[in-house]
């Protein structure tokens, strides 16, 4: 592999890596906020000066967390329409947190639909097992056809 090459490869694997940490801090301060001791804005600025460097996990996280708090009505609604069998205050609260940080990137970013829909699967998987991870590719999945992304 050339030179460039590699540092192409290198580069594209440093966003992805970069973008998913940045999904893991929105996801970590939106579910620490739930418990109501401090904002989500509040705990994720905690964290990105405690941990993270990478400008492009520090941004994403910041808008995931942004989009979460300002429309976190309609997100809701959301959970409610795509899966009413779910209320949204009966979820765990890592399933809620997780499922308000997907729908926030799939409805309210410029992220690809199914780019978004992949990686918060996978998140689901990871943090809360495979029951939720075919939630969120249902509830993701609908709502991602409804709104045309």
């Amino acid at each position: 592999m050339a030179s460039a090459d590699r540092d192409t490869a290198g580069s594209a694997s440093d966003r992805i890596r970069a973008l998913r940490t940045g999904r893991r801090l929105a996801l970590a301060a939106v579910f620490e906020a739930d418990f109501g001791q401090r904002t989500a804005s509040a705990i994720l600025e905690r964290h990105l000066t405690e941990t993270e460097s990478d400008p492009r996990a520090a941004d994403l996280a910041r808008r995931l967390v942004d989009a979460v708090v300002a429309h976190r009505d309609t997100i809701d609604a959301e959970i409610v329409r795509a899966a009413p069998q779910y209320p949204v205050g009966g979820l765990a609260p890592m399933d809620r947190s997780l499922l308000r940080c997907a729908i926030g990137e799939v409805l309210h970013s410029p992220t690809p639909a199914r780019v978004a829909i992949a990686e918060w699967v996978e998140l689901a998987r990871t943090y809360s097992g495979d029951p939720m991870r075919r939630l969120m590719n249902g509830v993701l999945g609908r709502i991602a056809n409804t709104v045309g992304r």
